[in-house]
This record gives C-alpha cells, sequence and structure tokens, in this order.
C-alpha cells in the first residue's frame, strides 16, 4: 500500500521513468553480486587451498624439527659416556667425577653443535643427574619432579612434547621452551629416569613467522591439552584481552571453518601432527580477496553506466508516451480554474485521443449546465429574499395596524394622523420596485417612524435615541433588517418592564465593516433562548424568533456567513443586539418617488 500511495503521487512520467529504472538497477545489482559472490568465492577457495598448502608445510617442517630432535635422545641415549653414567651405581657416579664430566661433555658438544637445542639433561629417580651445564645448580627434586616433563614421561611409554613454558630446573635460569622428555626405564644396572631435550622456542617461532597470511593472519600451535604451544600474542591470550575458538580447533582434525560474523570473523585452518599438536592459520576472509575494492569498484562502475543508460532510455520513452497526457492535463487545470472555452487537440486513434475527444464532449456539456445553475441559483436567491421580505412586513404591518386602531378607539384623532403619516412613510420604502438595498439613512428614516408608532402607542413607556456616525449613512444596507429587532426591544423587553425603558441605537465603522447596535434596558433573555434565538427555521411562525431569524438568515444570504445578527443578555439587565455588514464603496441613492435605488 505504501509504494502504491508513493506512486500515485507522481505523474505517469516520473513512474515510467521509476519503473523502468527500477528494473535496470535491480537487474544490474542481481547480475552484477552474483558476478561478485562467484569471484569472491572462487578466490576465497583458492586462498582456503594456499592456506591449507601453507599449514602443512608448517606441520611437515615442525614434525621433522621434532623428528630430529627424538633421534638426537636416542644419540644421546645410545652414547657410550652417557650410558656409562647412566649404568653406574650411585656411589660410583658421586666418587667417579670423570664419569660424569665426560658425559657432561658429549652433552655439551652436541648443545653446542645445534643452536636449536637450548639444554639437554638426565636425571634418575635418586637424584642423580647430568647436563650440558657441568656448573649449573638444579633446583631441589621436590620441585622439578612435579613438573609436566617429568611426571608426564614416567607415565607414557613414548616421547612426551610438551607445550612452550618457560624452564625453570636449574638456578637463575628462566628459558622459553619446548620440552622434549624421554623415560629411560629401570635395568638391572640402573635406576628408572628421564632424559630432557629442551629445544629453543626461537626456532618454532621463526617458523611460524615465516608464513604470510594477510596483513593480520598468523599461524598458532596447540596442544592436544590446549595448551598454547606457540601464539604471535600470547601475552595476550594469557592475560585473556584475546581469545581463540580453541574447543572448536581442538574437535576438528583437518580441513577450514568460518567462525564470528561480519567483520570480526575468521577462517581457521587446522593440520594435526603425528604427535597431537595442531597447526592453526587463522585467516580474515576480506583479507583473502586482495582485489576485492576493485571487484566492488568494477561492479559498481558498470551498475552506475547501465542505470545512466537505463534512465536516458526510460525518460526518452516516458516523455514520448507521456506528452499528449501532459497536453490533456493542461487543459484540465484550466477547465479546473473555470476556463470551459477550452478544446484539447489531439489526433489518433489510441486510448489517449478517444480520452481527448470525451474531455471535449465533457467541457461543453459542464459549460451549458453551468450557464443554466447560474441561471437557476440567481432567480432562487431572489425568490428565497422576496420570501423573506414577505415574512417580515405582514408581521410589522399587523403590529403596526393594531396600535393604530387602539388609538382610534381611544378618540385619538391627532396621534391616529400622526400614526397613519409615519406608517404611508414606511409602507412607500418597503415597496419599491424589487430592490433589496437602500442606504442606512433610509433605513435610519423607516425605523425612527417605527419608533415614533410605537412611542405613541406606549406613551411614557419608553424613550429612544439614535447615534449613527455620518460615514455611514450613504453606505448601502439590506431594508427592514432594523424593524424587527426593534419591535422584539419593545415587546419583549420594554413592555413587560414595570419600569420606563430605553432603546439607544449606535452605529459606526470598523474596519471593512459596519456594526449597529440595538441596545435595551428591559427584561433580557434567558440563557437557553440565547443560545438557540438565532436558530429557528425562517418561515416558522410564534414567537420571537420568526423576524430575528428571517432577519439573521437574509444578511447571511446575501453577504455571507461572516455578517449577521449577534446577541449578547442577562435577565433584568437588557439586551445588546449587533448587526454587522460589509462596508461597500460607493452609496445607494433614493430617487424620493418609488423608491427605487442606485448605487453609485
Amino acid at each position: 500500500m505504501k509504494l502504491m500511495n508513493l506512486f500515485s503521487r507522481r505523474s505517469i512520467h516520473m513512474n515510467i521513468a521509476i519503473a523502468f529504472s527500477c528494473l535496470i538497477v535491480c537487474t544490474t545489482a542481481i547480475l552484477s553480486f552474483s558476478s561478485y559472490r562467484l569471484s569472491s568465492s572462487a578466490v576465497t577457495s583458492s586462498s582456503i587451498q594456499k592456506t591449507s598448502q601453507l599449514v602443512e608445510q608448517v606441520k611437515v617442517n615442525i614434525q621433522t624439527y621434532i623428528g630430529n630432535m627424538e633421534s638426537i635422545a636416542s644419540l644421546v641415549i645410545s652414547s657410550r659416556d652417557v650410558m656409562r653414567f647412566v649404568d653406574a651405581t650411585q656411589a660410583a657416579r658421586e666418587s667417579d667425577e670423570p664419569l660424569k664430566r665426560g658425559a657432561s661433555q658429549y652433552l655439551r658438544s652436541v648443545v653446542q653443535s645445534r643452536k636449536d637445542i637450548a639444554s639437554i639433561l638426565y636425571v634418575n629417580k635418586s637424584g642423580d643427574f647430568v647436563s650440558d651445564q657441568s656448573h649449573a645448580i638444579m633446583k631441589s627434586k621436590s620441585e622439578w619432579t612435579q613438573q609436566d616433563w617429568y611426571r608426564l614421561a614416567l607415565t607414557s611409554s613414548d616421547e612426551v612434547v610438551s607445550p612452550s613454558h618457560v624452564q625453570h630446573i636449574f638456578e637463575d635460569q628462566y628459558r622459553w621452551v619446548v620440552s622434549i622428555s624421554r623415560k629411560l626405564p629401570e635395568s638391572d644396572r640402573s635406576q628408572e629416569g628421564v632424559l630432557l631435550v629442551d629445544l629453543n622456542y626461537n626456532v618454532i617461532n621463526d617458523l611460524c613467522r615465516q608464513i604470510e597470511l594477510g596483513q593480520r593472519g598468523y599461524v598458532f600451535i596447540v596442544s592436544p591439552s590446549g595448551d598454547l604451544v606457540y601464539h604471535p600474542q600470547q601475552q595476550l591470550i594469557h592475560s585473556e584481552l584475546k581469545s581463540e575458538q580453541m574447543q572448536t580447533v581442538l574437535d576438528m582434525h583437518e580441513g577450514s571453518i568460518k567462525l564470528g560474523k561480519a567483520e570480526e570473523s575468521k577462517i581457521y585452518t587446522v593440520a594435526t601432527t603425528s604427535f597431537g599438536w595442531k597447526i592453526v592459520a587463522v585467516t580474515y576472509p576480506d583479507e583473502l580477496i586482495e582485489n576485492k575494492h576493485q571487484m566492488q569498484t568494477s561492479a559498481a562502475l558498470w551498475g552506475v553506466l547501465c542505470l545512466i543508460v537505463g534512465l536516458t532510455i526510460s525518460i526518452i520513452l516516458s516523455y514520448a508516451l507521456t506528452k499528449p497526457l501532459k497536453n490533456l492535463e493542461m487543459h484540465m487545470k484550466k477547465a479546473e480554474r473555470g476556463n470551459f472555452d477550452i478544446r484539447v487537440d489531439i489526433d489518433g486513434t489510441h486510448e489517449i485521443g478517444k480520452l481527448a475527444r470525451t474531455f471535449n464532449l465533457m467541457i461543453s456539456r459542464i459549460k451549458e449546465l453551468m450557464n443554466q445553475i447560474v441561471q437557476e441559483q440567481e432567480m432562487k436567491r431572489r425568490s428565497e429574499l422576496k420570501a423573506l421580505q414577505s415574512q417580515i412586513q405582514p408581521h410589522f404591518l399587523y403590529n403596526t395596524l393594531d396600535s393604530i386602531i387602539w388609538m382610534a378607539e381611544s378618540g385619538k384623532v391627532d396621534d391616529v394622523v400622526e400614526m397613519t403619516t409615519a406608517l404611508s412613510r414606511l409602507l412607500r420604502s418597503s415597496i419599491s420596485k424589487g430592490e433589496e438595498l437602500v442606504p442606512v439613512s433610509v433605513e435610519l428614516d423607516h425605523i425612527r417612524s417605527y419608533l415614533t408608532i410605537q412611542s405613541r402607542r406606549y406613551r411614557k413607556k419608553f424613550t429612544y435615541s439614535i447615534d449613527v456616525e455620518d460615514s455611514i449613512l450613504g453606505a448601502p444596507i439590506l431594508k427592514l433588517v432594523l424593524q424587527p429587532i426593534v419591535e422584539n426591544a419593545i415587546y419583549h423587553g420594554i413592555k413587560p418592564n414595570p419600569d420606563q425603558g430605553h432603546i439607544q441605537i449606535h452605529g459606526w465603522r470598523e474596519a471593512d465593516s459596519i456594526l449597529l447596535t440595538i441596545a435595551d434596558d428591559g427584561e433580557g433573555i434567558d440563557q437557553e433562548k440565547l443560545r438557540t434565538i438565532l436558530m429557528d427555521k425562517p418561515g416558522v411562525s410564534g414567537g420571537t424568533g420568526v423576524g430575528i431569524a428571517n432577519v439573521n438568515h437574509r444578511i447571511q444570504l446575501y453577504f455571507g456567513h461572516d455578517y449577521g445578527l449577534h446577541y449578547e443578555s442577562e435577565r433584568e439587565e437588557g439586551t445588546i443586539v449587533t448587526l454587522r455588514i460589509p462596508y461597500m464603496e460607493g452609496e445607494v441613492k433614493d430617487d424620493g418617488k418609488n423608491g427605487k435605488m442606485d448605487v453609485d
């Protein structure tokens, strides 16, 4: 739905261009991505295979090196000088100094001939020992018998190859070595003992560092027990600032596996030696593909090129397809602004041509209907205004005649003459030939005549005053809009009040409006009636709201809903009615004969 809404807000031209572009982009992206993945996979497989070969080479070199050390251990055991020391009795070893010196010299000659050997030592259960270091002081028996090279050798029938460790057999010597220990079984002439050959750790370090696996790749060696034999960052491993997937490595015999996620992923390639060491090469997938960025750049450039070509083609095609639609849209906007004197000239038998011809027929028909509606609305407006006016006039005339009859019955001839004269002036202004607007001055003369009549009828019942600015006297106003308001003020405000009342009419201009207020100090209107006084439907007889509702409806029908009547009232305080109409330039003139008005 969101995608459909997105397309619905754009032009057809843009939608076609976007659709073509998306199709080209998706196709190019899929092809580029597939090509990159296949190339990347092929390069990765090739790199892993190469890494496996390197690991195998390290494995062979280490096995050869350890094998050589085992051969040297066998050579030492078969030496006559060493065997004489081994087979000698304890008393002979302690008293025969040349015996121990000869064995020591032989071991020293072997160590000096091989830089990869750190030291050679033989020791038996009694603690008698001989090494290449004749003057070295060996630590106490309780300390070295607990070390792994001695303890594991006694329990194994084969050579024991230890992880890398710090060898601390002699006083003041701390060497980083890899130890090969071998048990010499007890015989009729000798005690059980252990031959120890300490290998120089730097040899293994050099073998592993020669392997280049990218900028971050490296090789490490782990023993079957999970102890590190070699690691380029061994200190970080021991301090737990760095870790390796040891258990996964120990569970593997040969092969490669990818571990980790995203940028932290690593590929572990494992090879296992004959004596259980795991040779592990760690590589980073991103570094296996040396030309990864070139491949990505190439794929991106081809994608951009295809996108540019596709956009160009889609824009040209979409423009050619949508040009007639844009022409039709332009004419529709003109029709929307009210111009119906237009015609779309689009030839052809395609769908857009048919749509253009239908649009031309529709515009012609709309123009005819609009003219008909304008005439009907004008007639309706005039009929409604006349109907509203006719509702007000009988209501006013009935009340006025009622007052004259009452005075005639009372014998007040002068008052009857005066009221009849005022009534004639009122009727003269109300029977004009269809005119709706009169000057404010004429409407005020009308209301003065009306107040004259009512003041005669209700002597000493109320007084009145009219104060209107001269600047609005010539402005046009709907006729007979003040009389119903004043009538209600008299009948429903002043008359029920036992005291004499006062009606004040005040008028002034405010910005682009004319405001006329009719205020009385009579009984007032309760709030419930006040809320509904202007809501009565015009033409409904009964109650005071007939004239008021009709006046309000008449003003709004002529000037709009921003104008009309506004009521403010408090019980026993009086009522203020505000009439608002627009101020129109020019003025309305009365010819003084038949009530016809002209607006200049």
